[in-house]
């Protein structure tokens, strides 16, 4: 294949790659196809989980964002890095408006702050722990995670997993699921603040009862 995209942390799963794992699939990659590394999540995973930046291999595009672990999400802001030739090709094909002069000084400040993002993901870490154990509280399945949610599994089919999620809708508790058959027996709750997650786990047992009949 001429291109290859890896989304490591995963959405919508969450789960992730050990950083040799995927240097090993790096490096069993034919040189001419490249591969598009998707590192939005990085910042919220173990740090086993992103490989050391590398910009000698001309094969390998790694895309960071500000939108998930800064909390940036509206100022549309990313970057890239690869191979300075790379780069180049790359400059060619992408929008060139598509980060104001306003968002690239918001990129370059909150880089400067790691003390609020380690603040940041600590707080997701305990949130994820925090869903993790509603879930199990109503014996379901909660997957590891490497990101700001954390998928559940549901432990039926797709059609249940969809009338809890609408479930929970219906009493005010937005939450996601994945819509791929095998994928679509979960739902996906993302983090949120401490009172949004007393709701959520207030409303889920109802949803799950409506959703089995009971």
């Amino acid at each position: 294949a001429p291109l290859v995209y890896l989304s490591n942390p995963d959405n919508p799963m969450g789960s992730w790659w050990e950083a040799p794992d995927v240097v090993r699939f790096i490096e069993a990659l034919p040189e001419t196809t490249m591969l598009v590394l998707d590192e939005a999540y990085g910042e919220l995973g173990p740090a086993s989980a992103l490989p050391a930046i590398d910009v000698a291999r001309p094969n390998v595009i790694r895309m960071r964002t500000f939108s998930k672990a800064y909390g940036l999400a509206g100022i549309r802001c990313g970057y890239a890095v690869a191979e300075a030739e790379v780069i180049r090709d790359f400059e060619k094909i992408r929008n060139h408006y598509g980060v104001s002069r306003m968002a690239q000084i918001a990129g370059l400040e909150a880089l400067a702050d790691q003390d609020y993002l380690r603040t940041v993901v600590a707080r997701v870490a305990a949130g994820r722990e925090r869903i993790s154990t509603v879930a199990r509280q109503n014996d379901l399945k909660p997957l590891p995670s490497a990101t700001n949610f954390v998928t559940i599994d549901c432990g039926r089919d797709g059609a249940f997993a969809l009338t809890v999620m609408q479930g929970l809708l219906s009493r005010d508790v937005f939450i996601r699921k994945p819509m791929v058959p095998r994928l679509d027996r979960c739902i996906r709750v993302s983090v949120g603040l401490d009172h949004e997650l007393d709701i959520f786990a207030e409303e889920l047992p109802g949803a799950l009862a409506a959703a089995r009949g009971n």
